[in-house]
């Protein structure tokens, strides 16, 4: 079935426009004509089949969530242990899953497995659902016997990831929205409020406090060219947009994330978290340390962190020990590169990293707890400026003309 577009008049004479699905143009018009409408053009929809296949694709992965992998994950761990086989496990659970990405990858799996590849390899045909650490996961306990315990695994480190996320999302929200309510209002100030004052002090007919001024001009020049800001905004979002997405650009964004005052802190802290927890599974599924960095590096979430990591495996294939290039990169404080000595002299690493992801945990519940209460006050400091701004250049000529009147 194709879909049209048409102009049409209605029973009152007036004009129509939209859009009806139809066979062909004929029974569009029948259509239309049983809806009590005289059409006037019906030509082919301009949007084409793969744009909008590509939005639908595009709006599947967006609605995919963390917690759709760790419930498969779950689901996996389970059917795996009880000894139900991949391709029916996978094509059961294609049948229960809730987002349409993953049942269609689950779909593709299930193929590729009948055609004789391996689980990991077809998981890695769909990079957008299935990350390289996942894959890995997967890879090693194919190998080794232990599918099982990877999903497990699999499912666990997910759900720290989760846990941690939503903290720091909930940390932020305040901050956010009242960032956000202060732009609106100044806003609103600028296009509204002071053109309506600025009409009485120009029937004062005296001097204007150099606040009054300001605020005067800062309005004019917004409501005259607030198209062009706008049009400003958009192009600057666009060009940063682009430039984020080259190697450069991601670096920098990355790298300067991590000096956000007070949240700077918070994200390199998760992302450490994220790299100890995530490198002790992978040691502990057997993986060599080198190629577990390796994989590490691109899976924590921020590419400066992993040039770091690289860095560090570099110096661990030229014979340096994990502690020594740990200490070099700098992105571990004393107490973390002590423990990973422990865990190298003990030749038991995997569990000083996973007390190491511990570690930091702790830290970033304890700064989530005291970021409200040292962004609190800038907030108020901030609003408060405003406020006294948008007071004395307001109010200020109010009082002068009072007391001249007086």
């Amino acid at each position: 079935m194709s879909s049209y577009q048409y102009t049409a008049r209605d029973n009152s004479g007036k004009l129509i426009e939209g859009i009806i699905a139809a066979e062909d143009k004929k029974l569009a018009a029948r259509r239309l004509v049983s809806q009590d409408m005289i059409p006037i053009t019906i030509k082919d929809n301009e949007v084409s089949p793969d744009i909008i296949k590509s939005f639908n694709e595009w709006q599947e992965f967006k609605s995919l969530k963390i917690e759709d992998l760790i419930l498969f994950s779950r689901q996996m761990y389970s059917l795996t242990k009880a000894g139900v086989p991949i391709i029916r496990s996978l094509q059961s659970l294609t049948q229960s899953t809730r987002n349409k990405a993953l049942a269609n990858a689950l779909k593709d799996i299930s193929i590729s497995l009948e055609g004789g590849q391996s689980l990991g390899l077809a998981m890695g045909q769909h990079p957008k659902i299935f990350s390289t650490l996942f894959v890995s996961i997967i890879n090693v306990g194919e190998e080794s016997g232990g599918l099982d315990q990877g999903f497990l695994q699999i499912s666990q480190y997910l759900g720290r990831e989760k846990d941690t996320i939503k903290s720091i999302k909930s940390a932020l929200r305040y901050p956010s929205m009242v960032l956000i309510a202060i732009s609106i209002a100044m806003a609103v100030v600028n296009i509204y409020v002071i053109p309506s004052f600025k009409t009485v002090f120009d029937k004062i007919n005296t001097e204007l406090p150099w606040q009054t001024k300001m605020l005067i001009n800062v309005s004019d020049f917004s409501v005259a060219f607030w198209p062009h800001i706008l049009g400003g905004l958009i192009v600057t979002s666009i060009i940063v947009t682009q430039f984020i997405k080259t190697p450069a650009g991601h670096m920098l964004k990355d790298r300067m994330v991590l000096k956000i005052p007070a949240v700077g802190s918070i994200i390199h802290r998760a992302t450490m978290e994220r790299f100890s927890r995530s490198f002790a599974m992978i040691l502990s599924s057997g993986v060599p340390v080198i190629q577990g960095i390796s994989i590490v590096a691109k899976a924590i979430g921020n590419v400066f962190i992993g040039s770091k990591l690289d860095t560090m495996r570099i110096g661990i294939e030229k014979g340096d020990s994990i502690s020594r290039m740990a200490m070099s990169i700098g992105l571990f404080p004393p107490l973390v590169i002590q423990m990973i000595m422990v865990g190298e002299e003990t030749g038991n690493i995997s569990d000083m990293l996973l007390e190491v992801a511990d570690f930091y945990q702790s830290e970033i519940d304890a700064e989530l707890q005291a970021l409200a209460s040292a962004i609190e006050p800038f907030l108020i400091v901030v609003i408060g400026i405003m406020v006294l701004i948008l007071a004395l250049g307001i109010f200020l000529p109010m009082w002068n003309l009072s007391s001249a009147m007086n």
